[in-house]
């Protein structure tokens, strides 16, 4: 199972103290969200002294000299390879949910490579991690820069800046510190980063336990790491890495704009103030940093302290497929599940969560292949319902069964679980345990009971940490604590002065629903959306019927139908498209596709321009196109709208934001966008500013709004490569604003077309992006844009500097006249490849013919295409330019010209 960490061998600490009755820790990793609500950090803007050394690695250096005598040199070296040993036993092996059972599975064996990416994905993301996953899996894999977990720390091609830190973000369950655990064990088996000489893993979740301490960086790791007792930390001897697991798990302050600046690692202060100034620099600045983060809280860590940023995607399908083969030693059994997974969409996209396999594989290993007669799962709410039944029968084949009943497992482990999942917490200790009416010693008998649910680690520092086997657990289970709680509220069992479940206290099952649907809404990180899929789809018949197995319980007789029809009045209502997504997964759960299919139709047959959708109506065009297989190549709004239809048209543009997001290419030409519309596309192309290549709002009034696009292509993950304006009356200002974020940006765009625009003298504005020896720019029409002499100066200047990309240029309708001969300047440089030149009514004489005709005798290589139509030139000029078109040692191919027949009369003595 993946973000899962191993158990640890006696021999790892000295500092472990257990009882002889502590079970052999387990190290689900399970990140929370608990500290999302923190103010975001600030670096303390003190600068460190001009004498700290560059970031490249740390040293872990004792009081001898230099050059120590032989025996120090081999006491170390023995210290190096007890730590290596040490870590090397305790990340060998990986508990697929089962490491107090004693079935440990040697990692090097089960290890499934993982999607890795280098980069941002887009901002902060305000949805459930499940909708992310969603998102991502429709994205091409061609638009992200793969990286292997073992180079994290090293440089790619084109880049030049040492990477002290590396900030790795991912969704609970998807590989972190599994990653993390193959980096680890790599390094300790000496296969990779051998330049590494100590690395120190310190997971957030046990760094927690000793918040309330003082001490030093030296006592620190004395305490996790007793091998480096001897050691004292200084420079330039040992290069070191530390590792930060689980930031999202973090119960520390993380004050790094408050906290005192701390340069002394044998001074003793708290825990915060430690992590913060080695994460920022000021204590072992040289030192290598990994911190793993969820989403949510990767914003924690200041952005200028991170060099490096990486995504852990998961599983792309070919993984997913590897993964099953190799955890399913059947290959006709696997071949069946993977299968089954690919029939339903919204589980084979959940594949991608490795936890999520693990899950899947063994509730249909088990259900496949013995005679199960359920009816194999096709929802989420099924999948973790059989899930859950399958380990209280491996409970039952313990010896503790008489003492503890389902039920109260249940029940009070879903009390912890919804307590828990409100506050944005999904790891707990002890205080949290007894918050909710759970003692230490009943925790630990659960967590014997159903190790693959629950769990008890005890890392390296002493003491316990609990949680569920992940997050989509948690919610399920607190699904089904407040499902139980409505059909037993009279019950003793619950407590009616715990205010988060008295919301609840409702008199129908649809009174709970709306609630609960209310709540979801309310949520600014979409934290509760999974848990109301769930709530929900625990409600239908075919799922009361698997309850019964767990629970003692009558079927309840009341009817959804009032919740379906309150789902659909929000999905009217309510403004965020975003939100009404997951309203539609609801309605999935509860057996209600009506306003899906109703859409589908219209999309297959191509219908939907005939029709004047709802508000409902279009939010379930953004469910079906979001959810479809098919990727969003190609977004055109006269696709959805007829074109003389502009109100409709922005309607639908506001509508369909979430599916401009997701497509490459975006054609909005002559639909009426305005500012607004402009701030709105913006907004949501700014969250994902990497997807897009296409963008064209050609013939709408935009003016000066095109300054509201400048956020979007200055952002360096901006990877757009054709931007159309034709005729969106931009004026001087419009211009030098889009040049600017062009500059700031210049190597990624290749196609510009402002043609129609009177920009005038305003084009040399646009010289600094061409002049830039990063701009690539390769076509550039500015036909009709009222360009001047000096404009044209301006450009061709530009060109000289940097020749060598453009291969289009339009200058059409522009009052160039003899200027044209500047243009011959670039024509003749060796290094233009210009191929194409439109120069059509531009006033050009025979002069500025003649000046043509001669650059392209000095590089005949390249011009294939010229354009001099509606311009007064004389016969002879042209003759010469035919000369050239019909001699096999030029390229010029195409010749457009307007002869001037009084020019050729007066050259022929007429």
């Amino acid at each position: 199972m993946y973000d899962t960490q191993t158990s640890s061998d006696e021999e790892t600490s000295s500092v472990q103290q257990e009882s002889p009755d502590s079970p052999e820790p387990s190290c689900v990793s399970m990140k929370s969200d608990c500290s999302m609500d923190h103010p975001p950090m600030r670096l303390n803007t003190q600068k460190k002294s001009s004498d700290s050394p560059e970031p490249s690695c740390v040293s872990v250096k004792s009081d001898w000299s230099m050059d120590p005598p032989s025996h120090h040199k081999s006491s170390a070296l023995r210290r190096k390879s007890k730590l290596k040993t040490s870590l090397r036993k305790r990340f060998e092996c990986l508990y697929e949910g089962t490491a107090q059972q004693g079935n440990p599975t040697l990692l090097n064996e089960i290890y499934t490579e993982l999607y890795i990416t280098e980069g941002e994905s887009g901002e902060i993301s305000n949805e459930h991690e499940v909708r992310q996953i969603e998102t991502q899996s429709r994205r091409a894999a061609t638009e992200d820069t793969p990286i292997k977990c073992n180079d994290i720390f090293r440089l790619l091609p084109g880049q030049d800046k040492p990477i002290r830190t590396v900030l790795t973000k991912g969704v609970a369950g998807i590989g972190k510190t599994v990653s993390v655990q193959k980096f680890i064990l790599d390094w300790a088996e000496e296969k990779e980063n051998q330049d590494v000489q100590l690395i120190f893993p310190l997971p957030f979740r046990e760094i927690n336990l000793m918040k309330d301490k003082t001490l030093s960086l030296s006592d620190l790791l004395h305490v996790f790491f007793p091998e480096t007792k001897e050691m004292e930390i200084s420079k330039d001897k040992y290069k070191v890495l530390f590792i930060f697991d689980g930031l999202d798990e973090c119960r520390l302050p993380l004050n790094f704009h408050t906290n005192e600046i701390l340069r002394d690692q044998t001074k003793e202060t708290s825990v915060d103030v430690l992590l913060t100034n080695l994460i920022v620099g000021n204590l072992l600045p040289s030192a290598l940093i990994w911190i793993t983060s969820r989403p949510a809280a990767a914003d924690l860590v200041p952005s200028e302290c991170v060099h490096r940023v990486t995504e852990v995607r998961g599983f792309n399908d070919p993984q997913k497929e590897e993964y099953f083969r190799k955890r399913i030693s059947d290959q006709s059994l696997a071949n069946t599940i993977i299968i089954h997974l690919k029939s339903s969409r919204s589980l084979y996209i959940m594949c991608q969560i490795p936890v999520f396999c693990w899950i899947s594989a063994t509730v249909l290993e088990n259900m496949l292949s013995e005679a199960e007669t359920g009816e194999i799962p096709k929802s989420l709410t099924q999948m973790y319902t059989h899930f859950l039944i399958l380990q209280t029968n491996i409970k039952h084949e313990k010896d503790y069964e008489k003492n503890v009943t389902d039920e109260d497992m249940i029940l009070k482990l879903g009390k912890l679980a919804f307590q828990q999942l409100v506050k944005g917490n999904v790891i707990f200790y002890e205080e949290d345990l007894r918050e909710c009416g759970i003692d230490v010693t009943e925790a630990s008998v659960y967590s014997g009971l159903c190790t693959q649910i629950f769990r008890e680690e005890s890392g390296w520092y002493q003491g316990k940490v609990f949680c569920f086997v992940h997050l989509s657990v948690q919610e399920h289970l607190a699904a089904l604590y407040v499902h139980l709680f409505y059909k037993n509220n009279s019950s003793q069992v619950f407590s009616r002065d715990f205010c988060a479940i008295s919301m609840f206290l409702k008199h129908t099952l649809s009174d709970v629903h709306q609630r609960a649907v209310d709540e979801a809404l309310q949520s600014k990180n979409g934290h509760l959306d999974l848990f109301l899929r769930f709530l929900l789809g625990l409600s239908v018949e075919s799922n009361q019927i698997l309850l019964q197995r767990l629970m003692k319980q009558t079927r309840t007789s009341d009817s959804n139908e009032e919740t379906v029809e309150y789902i659909k009045e929000k999905i009217r209502t309510i403004d965020s498209p975003e939100k009404s997504i997951n309203l539609f997964h609801c309605l999935n759960e509860l057996g209600d596709r009506s306003l899906v299919e109703e859409i589908q139709q219209y999309l297959k047959f191509g219908r939907i321009k005939e029709v004047k959708l709802s508000s409902s109506q279009w939010s379930a065009v953004v469910f079906v196109l979001l959810t479809s297989e098919e990727k969003l190549d190609k977004f055109d709004i006269n696709d959805f709208v007829g074109r003389d239809n502009k109100t409709e048209q922005l309607k639908a543009l506001q509508k369909l934001l979430p599916v401009i997001k997701e497509s490459r290419s975006v054609q909005l030409r002559d639909c009426g966008v305005t500012g607004e519309g402009v701030a709105a596309l913006t907004s949501a192309l700014i969250s994902n500013p990497s997807h897009l290549r296409l963008l064209d709002l050609s013939y709408n009034k935009i003016s000066n709004s095109v300054k509201l696009l400048s956020p979007v292509l200055e952002d360096h993950r901006c990877k757009l490569e054709i931007l159309r304006l034709r005729y969106c009356d931009l004026t001087d200002e419009g211009c030098a604003a889009l040049a600017s974020a062009l500059r700031s940006n210049p190597s990624r765009l290749r196609d510009l077309d402002l043609s129609g625009n009177k920009i005038g003298n305003s084009a040399t504005q646009l010289s600094a992006v061409l002049e830039d020896p990063r701009c690539k720019l390769e076509i550039l029409w500015l036909s009709d844009c009222d360009l001047t002499d000096e404009g044209c100066a301006a450009l061709t200047s530009a060109l000289i500097l940097n020749p060598s990309h453009l291969r289009n240029l339009n200058l059409s309708r522009s009052k160039l006249g003899d200027s044209v001969k500047l243009l011959s300047n670039v024509l003749k440089d060796p290094r233009s490849k210009l191929e194409t030149l439109r120069l059509y009514d531009c006033g050009v004489t025979d002069k500025g013919c003649a000046a043509l005709t001669s650059a392209l005798r000095s590089n005949p290589e390249h011009l294939r295409d010229l354009d001099l139509s509606r311009n007064k030139i004389g016969g002879s000029e042209v003759q010469k330019l035919l000369n050239l078109k019909d001699d096999p040692h030029y390229k010029l191919e195409k010749l457009n010209y307007y002869l001037d027949f009084s020019s050729f009369l007066r050259n022929s003595g007429w």
